[in-house]
């Protein structure tokens, strides 16, 4: 299959931070940025709704998920990788959020698009043992899409690849470090929980040699069912090919016993050149691969929803994903 859509540019806002969410739903916002040196990287997660939360999980076992704020359980989570490891995801209420069609406020931190760039502002406290994540990430697009896919049967998950391909500067003032780097930026928003819908999925974003992007996404199902997409974004015209999708291969399995996927040109290996993110029910990692006959290197993730079930993985979540009551929230600003 070789469908070739023109990119179509972004939504009025770049991002529609004030979506609709529905009771028991969610919308999220990710940010990725690995320096030019390849020494450093952060990724940024914006929830209205927060699927990984156990808090909402909690909520909605209580009660019927269409009873469930997604306001209520909102956060930003941080990550840094490379010479400084951070990670940070504090979950706030509906008193610690505002949103307008082109900011989104959470607490102390804060997202503004301006048409052009997406600046995060971040102020962020690592959980268990507290220390200060505080600066700013400006992500400038060179790829605007508009374009979302359905990744349920019924297309109540949809997933929208935003800016697959963009320039990322970070500075950090604690701790202290500079870079520019390549970024990306995307959207999902859904009516129901993540979990009641998927068992798990496997998803890359990658940069092509030649400059354009490639994007990865393969779903498990609850019903077993499969779907995937292969796409290959432009560089120079944001036109966007669905392909079909090279071979699937296994990644080693994460520390946490997680199984891995993603897919290579035939005869061609996929190596996992650094592991990012290795938790009880997903995995992220800087990959190297070879895509639709040019080698690829970008960021992959694995994320497990039949492990994010366990209560034994509800129990430890809190430890990482604290709560605050209290009502804080920083309007964005350019």
């Amino acid at each position: 299959m070789n469908d070739a859509m023109r990119a179509v540019h972004a939504r009025p806002s770049g991002a529609a931070f004030d979506a609709a969410v529905p009771a028991g739903g969610y919308a999220w916002w990710y940010v990725d940025a690995v320096s030019d040196d390849g020494r450093d990287g952060i990724t940024i997660i914006a929830f209205i709704g927060s699927v990984f939360s156990p808090y909402y999980a909690a909520a909605r076992r209580r009660a019927a998920a269409a009873l469930a704020d997604p306001l209520e359980h909102c956060a930003l989570n941080v990550a840094l990788y490379g010479r400084h490891r951070r990670w940070t995801m504090t979950e706030r209420g509906r008193g610690s959020v505002h949103a307008t069609a082109a900011t989104l406020a959470i607490g102390p931190s804060a997202l503004a698009w301006d048409g052009a760039t997406l600046t995060i502002r971040f102020d962020e406290i690592t959980a268990p043992l507290p220390s200060r994540v505080r600066g700013c990430l400006r992500l400038v697009p060179t790829t605007l899409l508009g374009h979302d896919y359905a990744l349920d049967a019924a297309g109540v998950h949809r997933w929208t690849p935003l800016a697959p391909l963009a320039r990322a500067e970070v500075e950090l003032e604690q701790p202290r470090l500079r870079w520019r780097g390549s970024g990306y930026l995307d959207m999902n928003r859904g009516a129901v929980s993540l979990e009641s819908a998927f068992r798990r999925w496997d998803w890359a974003r990658l940069q092509l040699a030649g400059g354009d992007a490639a994007i990865l996404y393969d779903v498990e199902r609850a019903d077993r069912s499969r779907f995937g997409l292969a796409l290959r974004i432009g560089a120079a015209h944001g036109d966007v090919q669905r392909l079909a999708a090279p071979p699937q291969v296994r990644l080693p399995t994460s520390r946490w016993g997680v199984p891995r996927m993603t897919r290579t040109d035939a005869g061609h290996a996929a190596t996992c050149l650094r592991s990012l993110e290795d938790g009880p029910f997903y995995a992220r990692a800087l990959l190297d691969t070879h895509l639709f006959g040019e080698t690829a290197r970008g960021v992959h993730e694995t994320v497990s929803l039949e492990r994010f079930r366990q209560r034994w993985v509800q129990h430890l979540l809190p430890f990482r994903v604290p709560r605050r009551a209290r009502a804080v929230v920083a309007l964005p600003h350019g």
